[in-house]
């Protein structure tokens, strides 16, 4: 079995060498490469490599491997090169700007999981009636997290954009600070968290922009002295008469956009959501939703558009077993559904997108479908009023359940999701066992 330097060290030459590298990251799935000269990829090497489970060309060169395996090829590929740059080559400006904000929020996904999964324990508790003695600091530990998001919002930004992270943080803090209750504006007074992470977003931004101004122009004497305080002070008074109320604005209106689709056009809202999800995954666009989640989490406890979304990685399941049943004799090709499918039942469909359903043609169409189909019918639930959300972003699939959240209890919540993913699972297969494989049958 090969470990992951193993794999780094056979990665490393089919793709130029380290002359040819510009920039090495990784996702949760895919080792991104920025390359110089893509001729020199020997592709079909590439993906007889061990542990690599398909290829995209993209704006950068993306190396499928899977969730886990990643981390520890990008840890050991980094190893093999003298430096590491960022670049971002042949990036539309739309992408470049996505990416760039999914970069700020992905980070914090970690705490999202671990704080939700709390949070639906708490509730759980609640409930039940039991350890009541317990579930207010289980409340606490939960809840400390997403009561501060906008201040990581603003450290990431700066970052991100080229800024000092603790000035970003510094004010974005002003978003939540219960002290912007006693500020008047316009004759209206601000609540605390008002503009939630999109303010924190704007703040951020805003103060980068006027760091750089200010490093520009002042001389190294007085820099560190009136750069940091001209930041906090122009862009933090930009922050509470304005962002605050922008970004409020925005954020109402996404929640309100948000339950007005589901609870008038829900069937066929979560028919289109979960159709198009799979081609957002396989273009990367899909983290750029990370901000509108996020919103929504903090706006009302949970985002009803992830387990529709996540409908998407339902049907793949299902094209992914059809293949396998259809194609008996390509031993290849079965064995790396066999790999990719563990983490297609947890929501990670890039494996079997990139190893399985892309490389076909149809299969992914019908993957597709079956998003469509379990999308519809966690939609048609909502029009009824039985809306299912999520306390976090990040996992999908089965993994998804200790998360899950909605007005029918977790039971009920937990039931409609499932019968979502086996609707999912069943046109999905069924599509492409009957329309997906007619030129490759065996």
């Amino acid at each position: 079995m090969s470990t992951s330097c193993d794999t780094a060290a056979a990665i490393l030459p089919l793709v130029g060498g380290p002359a040819n590298i510009t920039s090495v990251a990784h996702c949760m799935t895919r080792l991104r490469l920025g390359l110089r000269d893509r001729s020199l990829v020997d592709e079909e090497a590439l993906r007889a490599v061990p542990g690599v489970l398909g290829v995209v060309d993209d704006d950068t060169y993306q190396i499928v491997l899977g969730p886990g395996a990643v981390a520890r090829v990008t840890a050991d590929f980094e190893a093999l090169l003298l430096k590491r740059t960022q670049a971002a080559r042949n990036a539309t400006p739309v992408k470049l700007a996505l990416r760039r904000v999914a970069n700020v929020f992905v980070p914090l996904i970690p705490a999202l999981i671990g704080c939700g999964v709390l949070a639906g324990l708490n509730g759980l508790l609640l409930n039940l009636g039991w350890l009541p003695g317990l579930t207010p600091a289980l409340s606490a530990v939960a809840a400390a997290f997403m009561a501060l998001i906008a201040v990581f919002v603003g450290h990431n930004t700066a970052k991100e954009f080229g800024g000092t992270p603790v000035l970003g943080g510094a004010v974005a803090a002003i978003v939540v600070y219960p002290g912007v209750a006693k500020v008047t504006a316009f004759g209206v007074t601000l609540a605390p968290g008002q503009g939630g992470v999109l303010g924190a977003l704007a703040a951020a931004l805003l103060g980068t922009y006027v760091e750089k101004w200010c490093r520009r122009r002042m001389p190294g004497t007085l820099d560190v002295l009136l750069t940091p305080t001209l930041t906090v002070l122009v862009a933090g008074l930009a922050t509470l008469y304005g962002l605050m109320f922008a970004a409020g604005a925005v954020s109402s209106a996404i929640g309100t956009a948000a339950n007005w689709l589901l609870t008038t056009t829900g069937a066929a809202a979560g028919m289109v959501l979960g159709g198009l999800f799979l081609p957002l995954v396989m273009l990367g666009l899909h983290q750029a939703l990370i901000p509108v989640h996020a919103t929504l989490i903090e706006e009302q406890g949970h985002t009803v558009l992830l387990p529709i979304l996540a409908m998407a990685g339902a049907g793949q399941v299902g094209a992914a077993l059809a293949v396998y049943v259809r194609l008996r004799h390509d031993t290849t090709l079965r064995t790396t559904i066999r790999s990719a499918l563990p983490a297609g039942l947890l929501g990670v469909g890039e494996p079997l997108i990139y190893g399985v359903s892309l490389p076909l043609g149809r299969p992914f169409l019908t993957a597709c479908a079956g998003g469509a189909a379990g999308g519809a019918f966690v939609g048609g639930f909502a029009m009824l009023g039985d809306r299912v959300g999520a306390t976090a972003i990040g996992p999908s699939g089965w993994a998804l359940f200790p998360l899950l959240a909605g007005p029918g209890g977790l039971a009920w919540t937990a039931a409609v999701y499932a019968g979502g993913l086996l609707t999912g699972y069943a046109v999905g297969f069924a599509a492409t066992y009957l329309f997906g494989l007619r030129a490759h049958t065996g």
